[in-house]
């Protein structure tokens, strides 16, 4: 860590190594972190794992995403916490600690990006990186009070990063302000394949706002009222007209046998311990058969093409990105992982699809932050990252 001090304790304890960046360049001026999934020479990785921290080592060279953001003149100050082999999503390390979320202290995170979102939400960098697989970039960012992406899938490079389920995988980010959020966009993205049009169609996921209780509906009403008043009046969709639970079902065992392909081997043969949930779900990714991944995988294509099909080259869906804003730290594992369970809902849409969204710090419950998202077709991230921007920039004029 090249910070002086940790307050958030998002940052992962390591000696500094200095990490050279340049001088001149479109994020010149920027701080950031990366996700200790994501090799920096002069640093090990943990993948938030102990056992895969000591088998680690000194990398010797830095993932090209990373390097990108170096060139482009962004400084690296450190690499965060990450959820145990990024199979959780609570931002809760049993071995390295749980991250302070800058939007509600007194809650969870969000992970397993909750290292970089902590970092972000708390002032200590400008930008960090995160990985999204099943919803660890957009979950974080709700929580946390920030803006956060899950891109295209395939969109940003994950070469020297720790898989979970390459098939699901993503690389995100989060930012605190709109502004900063289309400057990182800019370099990390690229252009667009599919440029959204100045005033794309308006979608609005009616199932999946159905799925919230009555008081987390009211609370997103006004972000509502805002993105509405630069898209439009939507048109109301069911996204998922024969219910969520296949694709719950669906996503749930395509990622637990990925998962288990990656990682099953150290698993079982250096039985390291496991921390509570991240073990139950790789114990139960060791039983799922080839037959539940088949009928997943068919599940994944119908959805895929039904929902590419919705959107064409100028839809936007506008969804809520969680449930409910982050549960207070104190709550039991048991209560944790249900409201991961209902979260899946929403967030398997993105996943199955491999189509972009956005969510967007604009509503609040509790006194706790909660995100709204917006999705585009798939190549479309940067526009429906300057639209995020621009509906923020609209909510606080």
């Amino acid at each position: 860590m090249l910070l002086d001090a940790d307050p958030a304790r998002a940052f992962m304890p390591y000696p500094a190594a200095a990490v050279p960046h340049a001088d001149r360049g479109p994020l010149s001026g920027l701080t950031f972190a990366a996700k200790d999934l994501f090799d920096v020479a002069g640093y090990p990785t943990s993948s938030g794992s102990p056992h895969m921290l000591a088998m680690s080592g000194i990398k010797t060279r830095t993932a090209p995403t990373v390097q990108r953001l170096l060139e482009a003149g962004a400084r690296l100050v450190g690499k965060t916490i990450t959820d145990e082999l990024a199979f959780s999503m609570s931002g809760k390390n049993a071995h390295f600690g749980t991250p302070v979320n800058g939007g509600a202290p007194d809650r969870i995170p969000g992970g397993s990006s909750s290292g970089s979102a902590a970092a972000v939400s708390n002032g200590l960098c400008d930008f960090a990186l995160g990985t999204d697989t099943g919803g660890s970039v957009r979950a974080p960012a709700s929580h946390c009070g920030l803006f956060g992406i899950r891109p295209t899938h395939g969109r940003v490079s994950l070469e020297g990063c720790h898989d979970l389920a390459p098939s699901f995988d993503t690389c995100g980010y989060f930012t605190r302000d709109g502004a900063t959020f289309v400057r990182v966009g800019e370099v990390l993205l690229g252009e667009d394949r599919v440029p959204l049009p100045e005033k794309p169609r308006a979608l609005l996921a009616r199932d999946a706002f159905g799925l919230l209780n009555g008081t987390v509906r009211e609370a997103l009403a006004p972000a509502l009222r805002r993105i509405e008043a630069v898209l439009g009046q939507p048109d109301e969709k069911d996204v998922a007209p024969d219910g969520f639970t296949s694709l719950y079902w669906g996503m749930r065992y395509i990622q637990s046998r990925e998962a288990w392909t990656v990682d099953g081997a150290m698993i079982e043969r250096y039985r390291p311990p496991l921390g509570p949930g991240v073990g139950d779900r790789f114990e139960f990714s060791r039983g799922v058969t080839d037959r539940q991944v088949t009928e997943a995988q068919a599940i994944r294509s119908a959805f895929r093409e039904r929902f590419e099909a919705l959107f064409g080259r100028d839809g936007v869906l506008i969804l809520p990105t969680m449930p409910d804003v982050a549960p207070l730290l104190s709550e039991s594992d048991e209560a944790l992982n249900d409201y991961r369970n209902n979260a899946i809902n929403l967030l398997c849409l993105s996943v199955l699809s491999g189509l972009p969204q956005v969510s967007i710090p604009l509503a609040s419950r509790l006194g706790a932050p909660l995100g709204i998202s917006i999705m585009g077709p798939a190549g479309s991230d940067l526009s429906l990252v300057a639209l995020a921007a621009r509906i923020a920039d609209g909510a606080s004029a």
